[in-house]
């Protein structure tokens, strides 16, 4: 089967860049992006292309080359699913905060709500690609719903996962580690929905980095790889606070383990935690398949690395309580930083939110810049822990738009985010326009300590 129109549900950070690549990367195959949220469409059109609704290096000059060509970003949703042969899902699948599994469980009522509209609308035979993050037997549901709500359409159910990093997204997409693809290969329109999936790939990526397995192999590889990738990270960080009490230092430690070539050195930087959409919501749903199975030491091996995430946050904040002579009350503590990563401008889950939420209870003031987070987006995910009233948050929250405002006159400056361009600031200067002792904390261990001290900082640093 040769695909000749794409659909995909969802214009996220997944959709957008997803569909861009393939786009470009297959100019025949006509490609439309469909979102309910008509101002982020209208962003995806917009003819200025900084004002795309996702911070990604190198997206805006692949949207340039294929949008209007044979890539479109549309609200018509029910014409984009009738006119494509191959429909991916790629809506959000936030953990549940409501009922059984609440605080654990993915959330799927958008995947069935994309699976009911598909359903209805379908005229003609279907593959439809889970995109999203789902726990095993997604696929199974979204298959039942389908068949139940069809005449005579069949559709072939096939997983997709995305394995991107924010901030290195479009080279992820360009150059990938693999591509997976599941599908249901004891069948032959199982094994050419897969066929025409792998086809489309191929038009850039090397055949030997696709892998097709069976589609439950597929689902659970996702929720698997970012479930170690952050355990890595929870490792390190708990070795971070074993290095604190005994003087030896995290950057020492993580250099000589990385170079064991069994180990590897990536995701070993201490920090102050893990953030993103995707590898609290993965673990926590790997926690509680394995609850519903009745695997609980498996559930609570992988429940502990969510934990320890939850304590670098809180042990981060308690340093700066304590190093601040136990009081904050009043004081201005300045973040600089607060999307999860550098390079994108994604803060869900941020260390950010937690940190200042916790500071701000202390009625700590924290003034905050980052290079690509809105003050709105700010305002948002500090109001979404429903910790107080959105009127207090905007009086402790404060944003600024220019780094050395947000320092000005601040009791202590917390780097939330390893934005590359922090390292480059003049640091006397801000050091001269701080309250003294100025102190820094250094939540991501980029600057040099013995330069910050000598010009007069008090410097915490993480496993320092």
């Amino acid at each position: 089967m040769k695909i000749k129109s794409i659909c995909c549900i969802g214009a996220g950070y997944v959709g957008g860049p997803t569909m861009s690549i393939i786009a470009q990367k297959n100019p025949h195959i006509k490609v439309t992006v469909v979102d309910l949220n008509s101002e982020r469409i209208s962003n995806w059109n917009n003819k200025d292309l900084s004002k795309l609704p996702i911070y990604e290096p190198g997206l805006s000059q692949i949207v340039f080359e294929s949008r209007g060509r044979n890539l479109f970003f549309s609200t018509d949703i029910d014409t984009a699913i009738d006119e494509s042969e191959m429909i991916f899902i790629s809506v959000n699948t936030p953990t549940k905060t409501y009922g059984s599994g609440k605080g654990m469980a993915s959330d799927l009522k958008y995947v069935e709500l994309c699976a009911r509209q598909i359903a209805k609308v379908s005229k003609s035979d279907k593959i439809v690609v889970e995109k999203s993050t789902l726990p095993v037997k997604t696929a199974e549901a979204i298959q039942n719903i389908l068949e139940n709500n069809t005449n005579g359409v069949k559709f072939q159910i096939l997983s997709n996962p995305e394995f991107l990093a924010e901030g290195t997204a479009m080279r992820n997409l360009e150059v990938p580690d693999r591509v997976l693809i599941g599908g249901d290969m004891s069948t032959k329109a199982g094994q050419d929905a897969v066929n025409a999936l792998v086809n489309i790939y191929l038009s850039w990526v090397p055949k030997n980095h696709i892998l097709t397995t069976n589609l439950w192999s597929s689902e659970l590889s996702k929720l698997v790889s970012n479930a170690f990738l952050a355990q890595r990270i929870s490792s390190i960080n708990s070795i971070s606070e074993l290095c604190e009490s005994t003087g030896a230092n995290i950057q020492e430690v993580s250099k000589a383990i990385g170079m064991d070539s069994r180990i590897g050195s990536k995701f070993l930087n201490a920090s102050v935690g893990f953030g993103g959409s995707c590898f609290q919501k993965d673990i926590l749903n790997l926690v509680y398949i394995s609850k519903s199975l009745g695997l609980n030491e498996v559930a609570n091996y992988w429940h502990q690395v969510v934990l320890m995430n939850d304590h670098q946050r809180s042990r981060f904040s308690r340093l700066i309580i304590k190093t601040l002579y136990n009081t904050v009350s009043g004081k201005i503590i300045s973040f600089l930083g607060w999307a999860f990563k550098k390079d994108t401008n994604d803060s869900r889950e941020s260390s950010a939110i937690y940190i200042a939420d916790l500071l701000i209870d202390e009625h700590a003031i924290v003034r905050v810049y980052d290079p690509k987070v809105t003050a709105t987006q700010m305002q948002c995910d500090l109001n979404r822990l429903n910790s107080r009233s959105e009127k207090e948050n905007e009086k402790y929250l404060i944003y600024r738009d220019n780094p050395y405002d947000a320092l000005k006159g601040s009791h202590a400056v917390a780097i939330m985010t390893e934005w590359d361009d922090f390292k480059k600031y003049d640091w006397n200067e801000i050091y001269n326009n701080m309250e003294k002792p100025a102190f820094i904390f250094d939540g991501r261990n980029i600057l040099n300590r013995d330069e910050m001290e000598k010009i007069g900082f008090v410097y915490k640093g993480i496993g320092l």
